[in-house]
């Protein structure tokens, strides 16, 4: 289990620890299944050479999923989700290495509560930005 992290323990320029994900075809297939996109260039790869790409890609929602566990991971139990949103840039693909990276850019305290917001992001192996996003979280205080 990760340590709790708590909202006096980050400064603004933190980062968030690296998530690396390596999603295979399989999972590909049973996130169509889950989450109801059954486009078939994420599947066959016949479809997906059809359409001009390389190959299989990588649902983006799964990616945001990836940069959600990335976020939930570090905030522990004690943190709250408060919004996750992303944007797909670039492809990635399945049996490659996905790189979720986060750094804190604000924080705040609000009627109470420890907000702190983080960018964050999926690379490719090549160390491109592909999904970009960002987060906002509550986080528990010591005091």
């Amino acid at each position: 289990m990760a340590k709790q992290v708590f909202y006096e323990d980050i400064e603004v320029g933190s980062e968030v620890p690296t998530l690396v994900k390596h999603p295979t075809t399989r999972q590909l297939v049973k996130w169509a299944g889950a989450s109801g996109d059954y486009y078939e260039v994420h599947y066959d790869k016949d479809v997906a050479l059809a359409n001009n790409l390389p190959g299989v890609i990588v649902h983006g929602w799964l990616t945001c999923s990836f940069l959600g566990q990335l976020v939930t991971d570090w905030i522990g139990e004690r943190g709250m989700l408060v919004k996750l949103g992303c944007n797909y840039r670039g492809m990635l693909f399945p049996c490659e290495n996905i790189t979720c990276k986060g750094k804190v850019t604000k924080k705040y305290i609000e009627d109470g509560k420890c907000y702190v917001e983080v960018d964050i992001w999926a690379e490719n192996p090549k160390a491109e930005r592909s999904v970009p996003g960002s987060a906002k979280v509550i986080l528990p205080s010591r005091s």
